[in-house]
């Protein structure tokens, strides 16, 4: 059986899918790393409304999906990104998301950490506004029982006049917080409302006030994100941490090597790629995990090709490519996503991510998946 999928330059081509999935092994807890998967919303198809209204999220399939990382070993990284937080998904979205999966991180005993930030600031907001939108959050997350991750703050960064305001910000939010925390460090390439974060262009800079923040604080940072899509600057850094401070890499076009290490350390892993990856990167850590770097470089090193083509220009889109994998995958019943954005991705994109993710077996049910793609083609006029 074959498909005609889309061709580079136009015109069709021919695919001839995979009949079996990968079929990973399940086993002992992940013990090397600590591995989390930034996982996405699944949206309710019947809602009605519109781009700018506020989301309507399917709470089942929401936790459900969650409950299938758990399965499988990984941490979520709640209301994160790759959730569409700031892109959809409003705080008293994220606000009840946190509840109900830190709820269900309890009820199941799966590992979670949630994203605080400050986006009920729509409009910006001065220095002081952004500290008590931070304190609203962490309050909320600490309530809930997860651990906290502070997120990237387009009103920081827009409120902000140099790197001693987020000096000051940090300080009083890790002083404040009742258990260490992650820090993230979002590149713009993500968020363009980011560039110049922790008060300046120059990366070399930027690095040093990050750094400089963590040092004041070492008690109260569990880890760092760094998602700059550089590996060069995450090993640099994590070879500057205080010791006992995690490097959590978010780096989707590097991670396996990352993750790997070197003979001066290794990053853990907090993920929006480990979303459609879950079964497959906990299996190849479980392999890292016997201290076989080379299995686990064998069975990660192919699925870079697909991360990199959901995080392409522009990377901010990325999250569509990733709920797109999910449906394919059925972990959802549609491919319908918070705020419309199933239609950021073009459809020589979706064929390209479709026969990346069916080359390396992600799909359990690879026969739903060809007729999911063949129903997506037919909506674009592609007849089989």
């Amino acid at each position: 059986m074959t498909l005609r999928l889309p061709a580079a330059g136009g015109g069709l081509r021919t695919y001839e899918p995979r009949s079996e999935p990968f079929a990973p092994a399940t086993g002992a807890p992940l013990a090397s790393r600590t591995v989390y998967s930034a996982a996405h919303v699944v949206a309710d198809p019947f809602a009605d409304g519109s781009p700018d209204s506020p989301a309507a999220v399917d709470w089942d399939a929401t936790l459900a999906f969650r409950r299938h990382l758990w399965s499988h070993g990984l941490g979520v990284a709640e209301a994160m990104d790759t959730a569409q937080r700031g892109m959809g998904l409003d705080w008293a979205g994220a606000a009840e998301l946190i509840r109900r999966s830190a709820a269900e991180a309890k009820a199941v005993g799966g590992r979670i950490a949630c994203g605080v930030g400050t986006d009920q600031l729509t409009a910006g907001g001065t220095l002081a506004e952004v500290r008590a939108a931070y304190e609203e959050q962490l309050a909320l997350v600490e309530e809930s029982g997860a651990q906290a991750i502070l997120m990237a703050s387009r009103a920081l960064a827009a409120a902000a006049s140099g790197p001693e305001d987020y000096l000051e910000v940090y300080g009083h939010l890790l002083r404040q917080a009742a258990e260490p925390v992650i820090l993230h460090w979002l590149g713009p390439m993500f968020d363009p409302a980011l560039e110049g974060y922790w008060g300046s262009g120059d990366l070399d800079t930027a690095t040093g006030t990050f750094l400089d923040v963590i040092a004041a604080h070492p008690d109260k940072v569990e880890g760092i994100k760094v998602s700059l899509l550089d590996a060069r600057r995450e090993i640099d850094i994590r070879r500057r941490l205080p010791q006992g401070v995690r490097c959590y890499t978010g780096d989707d076009f590097n991670y396996p090597e990352l993750i790997a290490g070197d003979e001066h350390g290794f990053s853990h892993a907090l993920l929006g790629i480990f979303d459609p990856l879950g079964p497959l990167a906990a299996e190849a850590v479980r392999v890292l995990d016997t201290g076989n770097v080379a299995g686990f470089r064998e069975l990660l090193d192919p699925t870079v090709e697909l991360s990199r083509h959901l995080f392409q220009t522009p990377t901010r889109f990325y999250k569509t490519g990733v709920v797109f994998l999910a449906w394919l995958a059925g972990h959802q019943s549609h491919f319908t996503m918070v705020g419309g954005l199933q239609s950021a991705r073009s459809l020589p994109h979706f064929a390209r991510a479709y026969e990346l993710a069916d080359g390396l077996g992600l799909f359990p049910d690879p026969k739903l998946a060809e007729e999911r793609m063949k129903t997506l083609l037919a909506l674009y006029g592609v007849t089989q």
